[in-house]
C-alpha cells in the first residue's frame, strides 16, 4: 500500500527516523562507555530532518531551500565543533560520567530513554521552524523572511566567534581553571548560547514569514528554556563557580543577554 505523505505523516515519520538514529548512537555508546557521543548527531540531525521533510513533502521552493541551507550551514559547523571538542576531553563528558557513577550498573540501558530518546524527542520538537517551512508553505512575507534571515546571520555570527574564543583560551595551558572574562565574555557570561537561541528565533521567524504557521515560534522557545534553565547556563554557571574571580565576574557580567561591559569597581586606598 502506498503511503500518503501529508503533512503529519512526515512529521511522523521524521520523529520515527530521529529516534532510530539515536537508537543506533547508543548502541555504539554501549561498548564504549562515553555517552557523549550524542552530542555529535545533535547538530547534523536537523539537517537530515530538514532534507528528509522536504523530499518527502515533494517541495523545494526558494524560501525552503534557504531554510534548509541556513539549517545545514549551522549543523554541519556545530558537529564539527562538537566532535572536535569532545575528542579533546580526558575521557567521558562529566556531566554523562556523574549520571553513569549515580545509576550505578544499569546506567548503560537506562541512558537510553534518559539520555538518547529524550534528545531525540527535543530535536524534534525543537525543529518547528522546520515542520512549519517545509510541510505548510505558504505565501511569504518578504520583509519577515529577511529580518529572520539577519537575526540568523547574527546569531550564528555570535556563536561562532563565542566558540572560536573559547578554543583560542583552552588552548593556553597557563588558562587551566581560569575564566574566560575577555571579548564577548565580558558581555554575557554565555555568548554562544545567547547566539545559539537568536538564530533559532531567526530560524522560527523565517518560518513564520514563509506559513504563517505560528507555532514555528515554539520550537526556539523550548530552546532558549532550555538553555537559560535546564541544560544550558545553569550548569555551566554551577561548574564555573568554584574557579577564582567568579563572584566579581558574574556581579558585572549577565548570565545571558549581552550588555556593554561594566568597569570593574575601583578599590578604596
Amino acid at each position: 500500500m502506498e503511503i500518503l505523505w501529508t503533512p503529519m505523516t512526515v512529521a511522523i515519520a521524521s520523529l520515527v527516523m530521529t529516534v532510530v538514529v539515536f537508537s543506533i548512537v547508543w548502541a555504539i555508546h554501549v561498548p564504549l562507555k562515553d555517552a557523549g557521543i550524542v552530542d555529535y548527531w545533535w547538530g547534523p540531525g536537523f539537517a537530515v530532518m530538514a532534507i528528509m521533510t522536504a523530499w518527502l513533502a515533494g517541495h523545494f521552493a526558494p524560501t525552503e531551500l534557504v531554510i534548509i541551507g541556513c539549517v545545514t550551514l549551522w549543523a554541519v559547523r556545530l558537529g564539527i565543533y562538537m566532535a572536535a571538542r569532545h575528542q579533546k576531553m580526558d575521557g567521558e563528558d562529566p556531566r554523562y560520567a556523574a549520571m553513569r557513577l549515580d545509576a550505578g550498573p544499569n546506567w548503560w540501558w537506562q541512558n537510553l530513554a534518559i539520555v538518547f530518546w529524550l534528545q531525540a524527542v527535543i530535536q524534534w520538537i525543537v525543529a518547528t521552524p522546520i515542520h512549519a517551512a517545509l510541510l505548510y508553505p505558504g505565501e511569504t512575507d518578504a520583509a519577515l523572511f529577511v529580518l529572520g534571515g539577519l537575526l540568523f546571520v547574527a546569531g550564528f555570527g555570535i556563536e561562532v566567534r563565542a566558540d572560536a574564543e573559547i578554543a583560542r583560551f583552552k588552548a593556553n595551558p597557563a588558562n587551566k581553571g581560569r575564566l574566560l572574562t575577555t571579548g564577548l565574555f565580558a558581555w554575557t557570561r554565555h555568548p554562544n548560547y545567547f547566539g545559539e537561541s537568536v538564530l533559532w528565533w531567526g530560524l522560527g521567524l523565517m518560518a513564520f514569514a514563509s506559513s504563517g504557521v505560528w507555532w514555528a515560534f515554539v520550537g526556539p522557545a523550548i530552546l532558549t528554556f532550555l538553555l537559560l534553565k535546564v541544560s544550558g547556563v545553569t550548569l555551566l554557571d554551577k561548574h564555573l563557580s568554584s574557579r577564582p574571580g567568579w563572584e566579581a565576574y558574574a556581579a558585572r557580567t549577565p548570565a545571558f543577554f549581552p550588555r556593554p561591559p561594566r568597569a570593574e569597581p575601583a578599590i578604596a586606598e
